[in-house]
């Protein structure tokens, strides 16, 4: 029983950073801008968090503005959204290793871990749930429950999500009908830094205390889940747990008696997250059609 409560929290550390990010780009897909610049925004406003004592408002504060910078050149100058995305991947993490060794001449930045709860009392003491979800858990991960509740209820329960969704679908009919499509878009991607910049935090706080400017490319698994969970966030919420219990697989199996047992090469298991991530997106790649004008420009004069 307890390899069962140390899988489930060890894969709650992996999934819901991939949720909170993956949650991120459907905001912005859903307003038809692409966001592949996930990975670049998670190393930023991840780094920025830690520097500021792990502020989870420097985090997004930081991301957004990253992100700021992929909206004008993807909605007023109409670049190429992928190119424009790979840019600030190439940015970010550069920036800020170069930052990190201006101030304090090494790369990596330490930072202590305080957002590790013990035990929540009474709820800790409920059976199998109380061991599983409130002993030992992460501030983390409740604020991930919190941001998929709140992003179910933005997108489909509201005006502005209404809004949102027909500017990815169809901007010249929101148009037509008085909606400000840049405006909206520019909404959309900067909700998608604020959750990609925390995203980054909450992979960062549970995982090491010692920040490299990197992700390990959780930006670009953040891409596959939202594929994989057709951009519905009840589906994304299953992807991350998917690939969230592979990489606890691969991370972690030395500490399962079962899988160790196996004597399968550790190799194997490593690969396992990347194995997952390529049969995924060639099964239902073609099958998860996303928005329908996610990645193309829209010129308010064109018709």
């Amino acid at each position: 029983m307890n390899s069962f409560y140390f899988l489930c929290q060890q894969t709650m550390i992996f999934f819901v950073p991939l949720m909170v990010v993956a949650l991120g780009e459907l905001f912005s897909e859903r307003s038809g801008v692409l966001n592949i610049a996930l990975e670049g925004i998670m190393v930023f406003g991840g780094f920025w968090g830690i520097l500021f004592v792990s502020k989870f408002q420097a985090s997004m504060a930081m991301g957004m503005l990253l992100s700021l910078l992929h909206a004008f050149a993807s909605i007023n100058l109409k670049a190429d959204q992928t190119i424009s995305s790979t840019a600030l991947n190439t940015f970010s993490t550069a920036f800020c290793i170069f930052f990190a060794r201006v101030v304090q001449e090494v790369e990596q930045v330490s930072f202590k871990n305080t957002f590790r709860i013990d035990n929540i009392p009474l709820l800790g003491d409920i059976p199998v749930i109380g061991p599983m979800l409130f002993q030992n858990a992460y501030i983390t991960t409740y604020l991930g429950a919190a941001i998929l509740l709140i992003s179910s209820y933005v997108l489909y329960k509201t005006r502005f999500g209404l809004r949102l969704r027909s500017c990815g679908e169809n901007p010249q009919a929101a148009d037509s009908v008085g909606i400000d499509v840049y405006r909206m878009r520019y909404i959309g991607v900067l909700l998608s830094g604020a959750l990609g910049g925390l995203g980054g935090l909450i992979y960062i706080i549970p995982s090491t205390t010692m920040f490299n400017s990197t992700v390990a490319g959780y930006g670009f698994l953040a891409l596959t889940v939202l594929v994989f969970g057709q951009w519905k966030p009840s589906r994304i919420f299953f992807a991350a747990l998917f690939f969230g219990l592979t990489k606890t697989i691969a991370a972690a199996y030395s500490g399962i008696p079962f899988l160790l047992g196996l004597g399968i090469p550790d190799t194997i298991y490593k690969m396992l997250p990347y194995i997952a991530t390529l049969l995924v997106l060639t099964i239902t790649s073609s099958r998860s059609p996303g928005p329908a004008a996610a990645g193309v420009p829209y010129d308010k004069g064109a018709r």
